[in-house]
């Protein structure tokens, strides 16, 4: 399934990324997770837990949204995960203000890639479903 509407589209900005772009410059992979949206949600609460300046909330049963402040200028990123049945993470990542974000939210999402990964163990992680 390719549902674009899962996450909200990113502007033309470059200080955007998600996993449902079908462009490039603000296409990311989906995050890995466990094989049910359950374990994955589970895992995104505690990979996001261990993290500073951002605070979180599940949103739905499929869905998680959260604000990362920065440290000196205090600007927020809002990032969005939408947890499919199958454990499939969609991710989208965006600055609130400004147009660049000097690669912020792509760093951002790998950073959270590689810790997911690292929980997941030796796991084979289901992927999102995403365009692409």
């Amino acid at each position: 399934m390719n549902d674009t509407r899962l996450l909200a589209p990113c502007p033309s900005s470059p200080n955007c990324v998600s996993s449902l772009a079908t462009d490039e410059r603000h296409r990311v992979a989906p995050l890995p997770g466990y094989a049910d949206r359950a374990g994955s949600l589970k895992l995104l609460r505690e990979v996001l837990a261990t993290l500073p300046r951002v605070s979180f909330e599940q949103v739905g049963p499929a869905r998680l949204q959260a604000r990362f402040t920065s440290r000196v200028l205090r600007f927020v990123d809002d990032v969005t995960f939408y947890v499919h049945e199958n454990g499939g993470i969609e991710v989208r990542s965006a600055s609130r203000v400004g147009y660049y974000d000097f690669g912020a939210n792509r760093r951002r999402v790998e950073d959270l890639r590689e810790r997911i990964e690292e929980r997941l163990g030796g796991l084979t992680p289901v992927q999102g479903q995403g365009a692409g």
